[in-house]
């Protein structure tokens, strides 16, 4: 059975405690506009998997009871920065088991200001889900006062640097182009245009990354509205439907551990993903025409387009260098600015990449439209781990 988004929603990503809004509004909003992008009623949705990191058990029904009453399940996920993208897989898997005919995907996040966290538990890396991430670190490189996860990721691009010849101008080059992108995104937490060089000026957070090089703690949340196809021809929605043509999802295996932190922190999760929805859909990389990929920070960019096939192990700064990778370019990579300049609100993040490409798809993203747009591709990855690989057909 085939699976649809027929209706997407976001609320504008901002900097933490910028305001008083409580996520439960957040949600009624990103919600309310995914339903009434659909036309569809929330009375008709029978499951809501709800996406989030940092609030309580079952602040999902919180959130959602300001949709409706309606007694319908709700599933309370939590799959670190993958979980949006993990509340979406949800809603797909209902949908094409044949469970359901409608189902509404749901991510929000409430954060603190600074730099995020590495997970652990009051600064106790022996009690952290990802202890053994950073065990792989530490015993390569040491373990410094920067923040820990500017630190694992800085340290994936020291590799990178030493192996592959990267230079920091290339990884300034993400920086740049996400920001540059990000300006014609009203949704984006941040519109402002750098320069490389102003990048690579920026305050340092980890060698070689600078502030402008990582995403920020955010506030925000997102919705898309999962439906069979019988829904869509019962509902006449033909016209919304962007269908979901494959989706697969990883998580670590013994080479994500022997040693080395471009491993530790995904790439060989992200290229299992990949390989499986290329499978499920009969597509590859050559059929993407746009790419919303999980930049929480410049270095897994550059890693990204490695494990999706774009480029070959170790080109990833070639690449980007080359132009192939914005407007005008083989690919648009993420056109809505990214993590780094539309902001990670960790629950929302997933289903916002999924709303922009519905858009991009639908001919609807505005001055940031990618030409001829018929094919999209979402990366988003979590430490932990999870990687989720998502691709969207018009």
């Amino acid at each position: 059975m085939k699976s649809y988004i027929v209706g997407v929603g976001m609320t504008k990503f901002e900097k933490p405690e910028s305001g008083d809004r409580p996520y439960w509004d957040m949600v009624k909003e990103a919600g309310s506009a995914a339903l009434a992008d659909a036309g569809v009623d929330y009375g008709l949705v029978e499951q809501v998997p709800v996406g989030y990191c940092f609030q309580a058990s079952t602040a999902g029904q919180r959130a959602v009871y300001e949709l409706g009453l309606t007694g319908v399940p709700v599933y309370n996920v939590n799959n670190n920065c993958a979980t949006g993208s993990t509340a979406l897989m949800m809603a797909r898997q209902f949908v094409e088991g044949g469970l359901n005919d409608c189902v509404l995907a749901l991510g929000f996040e409430k954060m603190k200001r600074g730099a995020l966290g590495g997970g652990a538990d009051g600064g106790d890396f022996a009690t952290s889900p990802v202890a053994r991430h950073y065990g792989i670190m530490a015993a390569a490189h040491g373990f410094e006062m920067s923040p820990p996860t500017a630190q694992i990721f800085g340290n994936a691009a020291r590799e990178h640097m030493e192996r592959y010849g990267t230079t920091a101008v290339q990884l300034a080059m993400v920086g740049a182009k996400n920001h540059r992108h990000s300006a014609d995104n009203p949704n984006a937490q941040f519109q402002d245009v750098y320069s490389v060089e102003e990048v690579l000026a920026a305050k340092p957070i980890h060698t070689p990354l600078t502030r402008l090089q990582c995403s920020p703690t955010s506030d925000g949340a997102a919705a898309a509205l999962v439906v069979s196809e019988r829904f869509v021809v019962r509902h006449g929605l033909h016209g919304k439907a962007v269908e979901i043509a494959g989706q697969a999802m990883a998580t670590d295996t013994g080479e994500s551990f022997g040693g080395s932190c471009i491993d530790v922190v995904g790439k060989p999760m992200t290229a299992a993903a990949a390989r499986s929805a290329y499978e499920a859909s009969g597509l590859g990389i050559e059929d993407v025409d746009v790419v919303e990929l999980h930049d929480c920070f410049s270095i897994n960019e550059l890693l990204t387009y490695e494990a999706l096939g774009m480029c070959a192990d170790g080109a990833g700064g070639k690449l980007v260098e080359s132009g192939a990778t914005t407007h005008g370019g083989r690919w648009v990579v993420n056109p809505s600015g990214g993590l780094i300049s539309k902001g990670h609100p960790l629950g929302a993040t997933g289903l916002a990449q999924a709303a922009e490409l519905v858009w991009q798809l639908r001919g609807e993203a505005g001055p940031r439209q990618v030409r001829d747009a018929r094919v999209g591709l979402a990366h988003n990855i979590g430490l932990g781990g999870a990687a989720v690989v998502t691709l969207l057909r018009r």
